[in-house]
């Protein structure tokens, strides 16, 4: 079974008329201002699972700021979810910072959706009162007993549309904090699993912790795949495309330019996930 982690959809009334949504969310207008950033809604994403081998899809949809925006996508993604229910699971996505943020993750997880994420604070980095701001919706997740997938990138490197000012300690208090939830860390976690050789206190802290490989082939070379499975564990790699970023046949091909098993592939490109999702 092919999972993909990582895809994002949107409802007709945004796809159709995106610079509306616009104001009062720089995020959102620097990913999709350009006609060229693709946006699709759950039966594009379905389509292109037959197209592209894919049994099943995380979808979500966008933090945006204005909690009115939030709840469109959310509900659009449940409907989405209940058209689809054998091929799409949904996550909630919220703007932590705001303060109807949890409510509508409770009201998200309670309608049925499987997880939280992406979350994402692409202007601040993950500073304190970022992390904050998680402790609601983490409790919840906790007690709904699912998923949350957080936005990471590396601190170093091109900078590009959505490349967040996050460093590795920001990454690292984090996972510290929320040390009992189930996290999946988004971009490869921005590297921070090289640190798992060190001999102490690292590679505990990340026992909780899953890395997912969306826009890779825009980020690294092929030889991620083999190097991140042996720092951080075969288990712990999540196949996820950012679909419409990209589709999921250019992953494959890296994978084997990188010379996977057929076992390493099937772990990453499925069992993995289908394990922290408990499906």
């Amino acid at each position: 079974m092919i999972i993909d982690i990582h895809t994002h959809a949107f409802p007709p009334s945004i796809r159709n008329r995106r610079e509306r949504f616009f104001t009062g969310e720089p995020a959102f207008r620097l990913l999709y201002e350009s006609p060229k950033s693709l946006l699709v809604g759950g039966s594009d994403t379905v389509a292109m699972m037959d197209e592209q081998g894919v049994d099943k899809s995380v979808i979500f949809g966008f933090p945006w700021q204005s909690i009115e925006t939030c709840r469109l996508n959310n509900d659009y993604i449940l409907e989405a979810v209940s058209r689809h229910p054998s091929r799409l699971i949904g996550f909630c996505c919220v703007d932590p910072l705001h303060p109807e943020a949890a409510a509508e993750v409770e009201r998200c997880l309670q309608a049925g959706l499987a997880g939280v994420g992406e979350l994402a604070f692409y202007t601040s980095g993950i500073d304190s009162r970022c992390l904050a701001s998680l402790d609601p919706i983490m409790a919840l997740a906790r007690r709904f007993d699912c998923p949350v997938m957080l936005h990471t990138n590396e601190p170093v490197g091109h900078q590009y549309p959505g490349k967040s000012p996050n460093t590795l300690m920001q990454i690292y208090t984090l996972v510290q904090r929320f040390a009992h939830n189930r996290i999946i860390l988004a971009h490869w976690g921005g590297g921070i699993f090289f640190y798992a050789l060190l001999k102490k206190e690292v590679r505990e802290t990340l026992a909780n912790v899953w890395f997912d490989t969306a826009a890779s082939p825009f980020l690294y070379q092929p030889q991620i795949y083999a190097q991140a499975m042996a720092l951080a564990g075969e288990d712990k790699i999540l196949f996820g495309t950012d679909f419409p970023l990209l589709k999921p046949q250019r992953y494959f091909k890296e994978m084997d330019q990188d010379g996977l098993s057929e076992s390493q592939k099937a772990a990453v490109c499925g069992t993995n996930a289908a394990k922290i999702l408990g499906d």
